[in-house]
């Protein structure tokens, strides 16, 4: 019997079970293959959905559903905690003492917010004036502050790269406007958008064609700052430098890490517990029957949802050349879409891979019907019709209709690198006051 055994239960790990179950659904019903599932819960939180959470937009039992429910049938699942790998017995063991043994490895556990690590942000103001909104729990307080918050200064900080979803950041200041503006009190509540980057945007060209958005919106920008601590009681963000940063209401997005097991298994994962994978292949270079994707490698493309899905599709099919004893397809590039949230109904969407920046254009196809880095209606409809597709399309493992895995140019215009030079956007280098 073949065994494949997938670690983690949430999109990455969710998707190829199903595509795994589907290519092998005849070696699974004669007993010749098992596809086995491991995670150490039942709750699947569709991630997207936590942006929305805290402005009132999406209520818990939207986001959350079980786990099991869409893992096919054809898998097993093993709910439990994992200890770590021995990839040199190829043996997962659990934290209950059991061990699973495979053929072929696949992590797909993601990252873990390291809130902890950053010092005194978990203390004195831990969510009561210092939230996230990466966690369900995070998200879900933060919603109750923002409700009631009256006036003062939000700001919304980046700890450290990388993060999950790296736009997220600004789509939640962009919605804080919208929010506050609409609450009444907008003239009330100053916004400051803090990054350890030297820029909001991580890609030189939305910097170019985007930077206008918070000087629009009157958000502050405050780069090149590396937090260092957090005083929830005095209201203070202090860099390393020791350059400070008031807030009356602090929304930081946690340094990110990899799930702990990894830096328990020898030689699997990094400094930061993220597996070292082969971007194309996706193989992971520990072994060669151990692969990875999603948010648990180390790869420079985008830790999100999308992502994930271009690379299963190339995944899949590779367990099986793996298997096969032929040559691996490294065909994957890197490719990532997203949308970007702006408010008031609106949203940008963005479409590039490890070659190739964000790109004005149209997509999914040559025509369109959404436009790239354009803010639309139709984009914010379509990152709302997002969530029917996650739970619909994207986790059971099929196919976007028009989207390949790999980055299309058809109806997108390249930029020169000369065009591609940011405008720079003020920013706020000294203390905030």
């Amino acid at each position: 019997m073949t065994r494949i055994a997938i670690l983690g239960g949430g999109t990455a790990g969710t998707i190829m079970a199903n595509r795994l179950a589907r290519l092998y659904r005849r070696q699974v019903a004669d007993g010749t293959m098992q596809i086995t599932v491991v995670d150490q819960d039942d709750s699947h939180v569709y991630q997207p959905g936590l942006l929305f959470l805290p402005f009132g937009h999406y209520t818990p039992a939207q986001i959350v559903k079980s786990r099991r429910a869409w893992v096919s049938d054809r898998v097993q699942y093993v709910q439990a905690g994992i200890d770590r790998v021995d990839p040199d017995l190829d043996v997962v063991f659990l934290a209950d003492g059991r061990a699973v043994p495979y053929d072929v490895l696949i992590v797909a556990t993601g990252a873990r917010l390291a809130p902890e690590e950053t010092e005194g942000m978990t203390g004195p103001g831990w969510r009561t004036n210092v939230f996230d909104f990466y966690t369900l729990e995070g998200a879900t307080a933060l919603r109750e502050a923002l409700a009631t918050f009256p006036s003062g200064r939000l700001v919304i900080d980046i700890v450290d790269m990388p993060i999950k979803c790296p736009v997220a950041p600004l789509e939640f200041a962009f919605l804080a406007d919208a929010f506050f503006t609409r609450r009444g009190i907008r003239d009330k509540v100053e916004i400051s958008y803090v990054t350890p980057l030297d820029s909001a945007f991580t890609k030189a060209t939305c910097a170019k064609t985007l930077g206008h958005f918070l000087t629009d919106k009157h958000i502050s920008l405050v780069t090149e700052f590396p937090a260092g601590r957090v005083e929830g009681d005095t209201g203070r963000l202090i860099s390393y430098d020791d350059r400070v940063v008031d807030f009356d209401l602090l929304v930081a997005v946690p340094l990110h890490v990899g799930q702990d097991y990894v830096g328990r298994s020898p030689g699997l994962g990094d400094s930061l517990k993220f597996v070292p994978t082969d971007p194309h292949t996706l193989q992971a270079k520990r072994k060669a029957n151990i692969f990875a994707l999603g948010d648990a490698t180390d790869l420079p493309a985008s830790k999100a949802g999308s992502v994930v899905h271009f690379q299963a599709e190339i995944l899949a099919p590779n367990i099986r050349r793996f298997l096969e004893g032929r040559p691996l397809d490294p065909g994957f590039d890197g490719h990532s879409n997203c949308f970007i949230e702006t408010g008031f109904d609106k949203a940008l969407l963005i479409d590039f891979n490890y070659a190739v920046e964000p790109v004005p254009g149209k997509f999914p196809f040559a025509f369109g019907p959404l436009s790239l880095l354009k803010e639309s209606r139709l984009n914010h409809l379509g990152k709302l019709a997002f969530r029917w597709v996650y739970w619909n399309l994207l986790l059971p493992g099929h196919a976007l209709p028009g989207i390949a895995p790999q980055m299309s140019l058809k109806g997108k215009r390249l930029i020169a690198p000369e065009e591609a030079a940011a405008e720079p956007v003020p920013a706020l280098t000294e203390k905030e006051s």
